[in-house]
């Protein structure tokens, strides 16, 4: 991958949709998830046009509190995983990453300043200061090994009638250790949002 990747979160659109692209502006990654599932199921494109399935995201369980969310290529192999950690995720988000068939973490990311987040989501609620909130605030989720080894960080950016991130490689990794890690943000920004 070019590294910074960009997510762009489209908040006006009736489903949820990420664009990812890279940093020569190329679209590496596409989202668009159904509303009204019991369990969540997230179909990750090679791009917007829908022609190439690169895998799907599925959660373990119904309710989404601690559940864990597989990747899985088209075949059905399966790629990783990501877990939230429920009550550790009540104040700041908290997001294990695993390698296939694994039940230990291979990385952790964690939000490094919760009241930034909550800041952005308290006042992003209120009309016209709303909109100042978008420059002010920039929530930032650090991915890291479990011995600490920072991995990447993905920080949000300013824009105003959509979710714009920016992902920073901060180490190495593999590509499969890549892609776990990119997968696990991009199903952290769509439990994140439903959380306000």
């Amino acid at each position: 991958m070019n590294y910074p990747l960009s997510f762009r979160f489209k908040l006006l659109a009736f489903s949820p949709q990420i664009y990812i692209t890279d940093a020569s502006g190329q679209e590496v990654l596409y989202v668009k998830q159904k509303l009204f599932r019991l369990r969540e199921k997230v179909e990750v494109h090679s791009d917007s046009s829908h022609q190439h399935l690169l895998c799907t995201i599925e959660a373990d369980r119904i309710l989404d509190w601690s559940a864990r969310y597989t990747f899985r290529d088209p075949s059905g192999r399966e790629l990783g995983a990501v877990g939230r950690r429920g009550m550790r995720s009540l104040w700041s988000a908290h997001y294990d990453v695993f390698a296939p068939h694994s039940r230990d973490p291979l990385f952790s990311i964690q939000e490094e300043n919760p009241i930034a987040k909550l800041l952005d989501s308290l006042l992003g609620e209120i009309p016209i200061l709303g909109v100042l909130t978008a420059f002010l605030f920039h929530p930032k989720y650090l991915a890291s090994r479990t011995n600490g080894t920072p991995v990447m960080r993905l920080t949000k950016q300013a824009a105003i009638f959509e979710g714009r991130f920016k992902l920073e490689s901060l180490g190495e990794a593999s590509e499969g250790e890549s892609l776990a890690i990119i997968l696990s943000y991009l199903m952290m920004n769509l439990l994140e949002r439903q959380r306000g």
